[in-house]
């Protein structure tokens, strides 16, 4: 199980790694096909990556 520093984190690197920062304002991000269909959102704000997140974790037991 991965914490959620540790998603978040990887989730940056998932933005980076295929471009998706829009060069003209590097705090938005422009979804692709896969994170359109994880957080049904065409784009959001770097601030917003952990509020999108939070309701695919489950609570630790």
């Amino acid at each position: 199980m991965l914490s959620r520093s540790d998603v978040v984190k990887r989730m940056w690197d998932y933005i980076k790694d295929n471009n998706l920062q829009d060069p003209s304002d590097r705090r938005k991000i422009i979804c692709d096909e896969k994170l359109k269909d994880l957080f049904q959102v065409e784009s959001f704000t770097g601030f917003t990556v952990s509020k999108l997140l939070n309701p695919h974790f489950t609570k630790a037991k």
